[in-house]
């Protein structure tokens, strides 16, 4: 139940001993990360939205005053909130307000749509939804009023024009004594970008998750001169955390808020605050690049472009340590736990070539074949990993497969069977080379096919369908579906229709498949099932490349 905690810390208890013992985990919350940069920064600009900022003291005690709010509406410690809200000064009250009340954000994007909002309500009982009135073009209230129907939601609190729903704006009430949740408690549910039809839930304690900001933010040398530039949605992983806008606060830097990442926006931005460090993936890296060519603007002041998400290739990484100012930073981790960075000192040929190495000493790294056997170094394997930030299951959500799932996901011993397949150099560095699971990382954006694949077997016209990604040079990989037909007219499975069928059932934007392959037959494998891997050279061969 949504006012049950959740024991979340899974760790054995002598190696969960062994990380306090160590230092990775400091039995500090997460909500004590401001309070203690209020201290230390009063007036120092902790939030740029706009026109409106924010200091140290003034998000401190908005954060105390909202809290205090959320608690006269009913909210209570270990109770699950989904938050969807786009790069808005309140997202940073929201965060720290949940924290302090020990209630647990369900961190959805703004790109997410009915399909997924329903399940992570349904998944996790949240009774309460905090998002905005419109953004992008979309009307998040009318998203509220189908959740309303379907799920147990019974609050809806919306920024901006609330109608018939909440206002944030009158919640914020004189703050009061709550009690401090404990660090081992589950601080926030992260979404896995997973295989699966439904993402998986990952659970983060105040714990393992303020060290991975922590660690971060003294690898990436922030401190309370750092300016920050969000431009990817922070709600996740990445941009909040890796070190994100966490980490800046934990330094006592600010952060300038963008409601998106086109160059003409962000450009500007980083000329008139003098943002030093900013988190992009390659699809926005290639519009950066070739907007320089172009941009009038002083960005002298970038020190750090971090890019991760997906993998940045070799030939663009070189061009931006040529073109950008300051450091080029390969980022590459996963909401689950396991971060790697190049370092800032680290040499060209490191930064070029490899994808970093983790954050902790305390990061234990297996790279194995098919067989879960260790491979020779710089062989290529399967990656996998346990450590004092990295999961040891997901979230039990009344899900009758959690257990199937977790025993695929995790070895016996606790190691997180990552998906990726890497080689591991001498010196301890990650070169990425793709995944093992059936998954396509859009951009950065993880699309479960069997996600997409069963909606399309709603679709009346579609017999069989698989979903493979195809490589793309400015994405990395586009959605392509093949599909076999169930009756010889195939007009409703051109490309726009099975979009407009796929939005029609509530699937983000990002899901929609790029491209439609009209089959008569899938290729199998030994054991009668469609060979993805052959699909994808079949297609790979009727693609013109680019």
């Amino acid at each position: 139940m949504s006012g049950t905690a959740h024991k979340a810390q899974t760790w054995p208890e002598d190696i969960a001993a062994r990380y306090r013992r160590e230092g990775y985990w400091k039995g500090i919350p997460l909500g004590q990360l401001l309070r203690d940069s209020a201290a230390l920064y009063p007036d120092q600009v902790a939030v740029i939205d706009g026109d409106r900022r924010w200091t140290y003291q003034q998000l401190d005690n908005t954060a105390d005053a909202l809290a205090a709010g959320l608690y006269e509406l009913g909210i209570r410690a270990n109770d699950k909130v989904v938050v969807q809200l786009p790069n808005v000064g309140e997202l940073a009250q929201v965060i720290f307000a949940l924290f302090r009340l020990g209630a647990v954000p369900v961190f959805a994007l703004p790109a997410h749509r009915a399909c997924e909002l329903e399940n992570f309500c349904k998944q996790t009982q949240a009774k309460t939804y905090i998002t905005i009135d419109r953004f992008g073009g979309f009307d998040y209230r009318a998203l509220a009023r189908y959740l309303k129907n379907v799920t147990a939601l019974q609050r809806v609190v919306i920024v901006g024009e609330a109608e018939e729903f909440i206002p944030f704006e009158e919640i914020k009430t004189t703050p009061i004594p709550l009690a401090t949740p404990a660090a081992h408690q589950l601080a926030l549910l992260q979404l896995s970008g997973g295989t699966t039809s439904i993402p998986k839930l990952i659970p983060r304690t105040h714990d393992d998750y303020f060290y991975s900001v922590r660690a971060s933010a003294e690898i990436c040398e922030l401190s309370n001169h750092s300016v920050y530039l969000a431009v990817l949605p922070a709600v996740h992983n990445f941009p909040l955390s890796s070190p994100g806008v966490l980490g800046t606060w934990y330094a006592g830097g600010t952060v300038v808020l963008a409601a998106n990442g086109a160059p003409e926006t962000a450009f500007a931005l980083i000329a008139k605050h003098q943002v030093t460090i900013t988190a992009l993936v390659p699809p926005l890296a290639l519009a950066w690049l070739s907007a320089m060519r172009h941009n009038p603007l002083d960005l002298s002041s970038l020190a750090v472009v971090q890019v991760g998400g997906a993998k940045l290739s070799a030939e663009v990484a070189k061009q931006m340590l040529t073109v950008f100012p300051g450091h080029l930073q390969q980022v590459f981790g996963m909401a689950e736990g396991l971060v790697n960075y190049t370092r800032l000192n680290d040499p060209q040929e490191i930064v070029i070539h490899t994808q970093g190495r983790p954050i902790s000493p305390a990061d234990e790294i297996r790279v194995v074949d098919e067989e879960d056997n260790d491979v020779e170094t710089n062989q290529l394997g399967q990656l996998l990993t346990r450590g004092p930030y990295t999961i040891r299951g997901y979230f039990p959500c009344g899900d009758d497969n959690l257990d199937r799932q977790n025993a695929r996901n995790f070895t016996a011993d606790g190691f997180y069977r990552t998906g990726d397949l890497v080689r591991l150099t001498e010196q301890g560095y990650l070169i990425v080379e793709g995944r093992c699971k059936d998954q396509i990382n859009r951009g950065g954006e993880k699309i479960s096919a069997e996600e997409v694949e069963n909606h399309l077997l709603a679709h009346p016209a579609v017999h069989d369908v698989a979903m493979v990604g195809i490589s793309d040079p400015y994405l990395g990989e586009r959605n392509c579906v093949c599909v076999i037909p169930a009756t010889g007219d195939t007009v409703q499975l051109r490309l726009p229709s099975l979009r407009a069928f796929l939005r029609d059932r509530g699937l983000a934007e990002y899901k929609l498949p790029d491209r439609v392959e009209i089959l008569e037959t899938f290729p199998k494998t030994s054991f009668g099932k469609v060979s993805k891997k052959a699909l994808r050279e079949l297609i790979a061969d009727l693609v013109p490349q680019t």
